[in-house]
């Protein structure tokens, strides 16, 4: 399978001469996901998503897991959860409504990109729901396109602590402590565990 490269794209390559190296590299885009790529979406712990609203517009967010969280179902399928938020509800509404997503897989401690395009569903009956603990929705992606991208620009990070908001084996996480704040009174939901005084609560600092 290669790029279906569209008239802005091919006017680039051709400014700047790009236009061969661009088929070539499109001779390595796949369909399917094959055994590499799944040994390195199966180690992630984080990757980006880019979904797009009713008007076209796009919307990028970061998911973050356990490594494992995202999971290959079969040579054309992923799996992810998706876990309490903001309440918003961007992503999976936009992927309610048009399906369409694009996903950037960064390991940033080896540098290593690879991108993937396809169609999403999100289910809150999705039978792998249970295997996922503390997740309210899971997201199935069928492949359409799958490449690895040059690696050049990735700044290199090393992992200093994983978010202790992932849930854990039995579903239980600290609540934000924002959401104890009061300018949020009488917004939560009425089931919001941040409702309950015994749970803990933890540091997490919402945008500025």
């Amino acid at each position: 399978m290669s790029q279906d490269y569209h008239d802005g794209q091919r006017a680039f390559q051709d400014r700047f001469d790009t236009r061969r190296l661009a088929d070539r590299l499109a001779e390595s885009t796949r369909d399917f996901i094959g055994p590499e790529h799944k040994a390195f979406i199966e180690q992630v712990d984080m990757f980006f998503m880019a979904t797009a609203n009713q008007a076209g517009w796009p919307e990028c967010s970061y998911k973050g897991g356990a490594p494992g969280f995202v999971r290959v179902v079969d040579e054309l399928t992923i799996a992810f959860p998706l876990y309490e938020g903001n309440g918003m509800y961007l992503s999976s509404g936009n992927l309610a409504v048009s399906g369409k997503v694009g996903l950037l897989f960064v390991d940033l401690e080896g540098g290593t990109r690879l991108r993937m395009s396809g169609e999403a569903r999100v289910a809150g009956d999705d039978p792998l729901l249970p295997t996922y603990p503390g997740a309210q929705l899971v997201v199935r992606v069928r492949v359409r396109e799958i490449f690895a991208n040059c690696r050049r620009y990735v700044h290199r990070y090393r992992l200093v602590e994983r978010s202790r908001f992932v849930p854990d084996a039995q579903g239980e996480a600290p609540v934000p402590d924002w959401k104890r704040d009061p300018w949020f009174d009488g917004a939560l939901p009425a089931d919001d565990r941040a409702l309950d005084p015994s749970r803990p609560s933890a540091p997490s600092i919402p945008e500025f």
